[in-house]
């Protein structure tokens, strides 16, 4: 158990039926009244975000989130199968399990798929992939407006706003984080 004065940055906690990461916390001592931690937590199950105020005496279950390095294999309709590198096993997972981290991987790529109590609940990129385009509009010459941006379409079928220069064809690197164009690979 751990209390709400302990929370810290990163810590993963169980509340109210679900696992939470604290994302921000305050430790707030009014003049007049009892001291509270004032915190901002997100949901890793459900990416819901929301500001919770804790007597600094609230006691809490701490939750042990596991990360497992996996290789993405394929999709078969609704499943994604992933395969554990140390094992060989294949795990299949659902769309909601992997939706925000499909538009950046393609297959053999090696992720982190994250489990709460051995069930499976997200699926992490690399911070930094690469990835070719396949359309895209071709760039003009003398077209050189400063920080001026195009659409391109993505191998994985994702769009993403690069600079004019970027045709059909080159391999550039995502920042999966921010889902924007970093540079050319």
């Amino acid at each position: 158990m751990i209390t709400a004065s302990e929370f810290r940055k990163g810590l993963t906690v169980e509340y109210d039926g679900g696992v939470w990461i604290v994302a921000d916390f305050q430790h707030v001592k009014p003049g007049k009244g009892a001291a509270f931690v004032r915190t901002t937590i997100k949901n890793v199950m459900t990416g819901a975000v929301v500001e919770r105020s804790f007597n600094p005496t609230d006691k809490m279950a701490r939750a042990i989130i596991e990360g497992k390095s996996m290789q993405y294999l394929y999709n078969d309709g609704e499943l994604y199968y992933f395969m554990d590198t140390e094992t060989f096993e294949q795990e299949p997972l659902n769309y909601d399990q992997v939706e925000d981290s499909i538009p950046y991987i393609k297959e053999n790529t090696v992720v982190q798929v994250r489990y709460f109590k051995g069930k499976a609940f997200s699926v992490e990129p690399p911070n930094f992939v690469e990835l070719q385009v396949v359309d895209t509009e071709p760039g003009f010459k003398g077209d050189t407006a400063s920080n001026t941006t195009k659409p391109a379409k993505l191998e994985t079928g994702y769009t993403v706003k690069v600079p004019l220069f970027i045709n059909q064809g080159e391999m550039i690197r995502i920042d999966t984080r921010s889902g924007e164009y970093m540079e050319r690979a």
